[in-house]
């Protein structure tokens, strides 16, 4: 469904996605199966957006984008994608920004060019991403640090010690940086 006072230039729109008022999607973007596209969303060129993702009103995408599955990105995220802008210079070679499957991203968050959010990562409203985001990790602030850590379904593990814990009573340590789930 693509909403009549949606602007979408784009021939790659996969089946059961949704797009709804004054959005405006460019030509050389592909957009996933069972999507929603809230109202008032901006999306440039050279965007790739997978399967089963949320984007939330009034976000901008800026160009050099990858968006895996199952992602959900909050109202008002801008993602931005040149350190230096200028009006009506050609676009340089930019880094790509990508956020791995299953991660979320809250309300207002900004996220600089060539950032990485790892695999089921929480960041949190209102956060700038100035650096790559680890998988699993829960973020907050400006600029964004890492707080905690999360499970799939996005809930906060408890402090155990050395070691994290879910609510189910799983245990997971965290090795180079990395959360790993231990074995029981």
């Amino acid at each position: 469904m693509i909403h009549p006072t949606a602007i979408v230039q784009t021939e790659h729109v996969g089946p059961n996605t949704r797009i709804w008022q004054f959005v405006v999607i460019l030509k050389d973007v592909r957009i996933g199966d069972d999507c929603n596209i809230n109202g008032f969303v901006g999306i440039d060129d050279d965007v790739v957006i997978g399967d089963h993702v949320t984007i939330k009103s009034g976000t901008f995408i800026g160009s050099g984008v990858r968006v895996q599955d199952h992602v959900f990105i909050g109202p008002y995220v801008c993602f931005v994608n040149d350190r230096h802008p200028r009006s009506r210079v050609p676009a340089t070679e930019r880094p790509i920004i990508t956020l791995e499957e299953g991660c979320t991203i809250g309300a207002q968050v900004i996220i600089m060019e060539g950032i990485r959010v790892g695999r089921y990562a929480l960041v949190g409203a209102g956060c700038t991403l100035t650096r790559d985001v680890e998988p699993f990790a829960l973020m907050a602030g400006r600029p964004a640090r890492r707080v905690g850590w999360v499970d799939r379904a996005g809930r906060p593990l408890e402090r155990d010690g050395d070691r994290w814990m879910d609510e189910e009573g799983g245990h997971y340590s965290v090795v180079d940086g990395a959360l790993r789930k231990l074995e029981p």
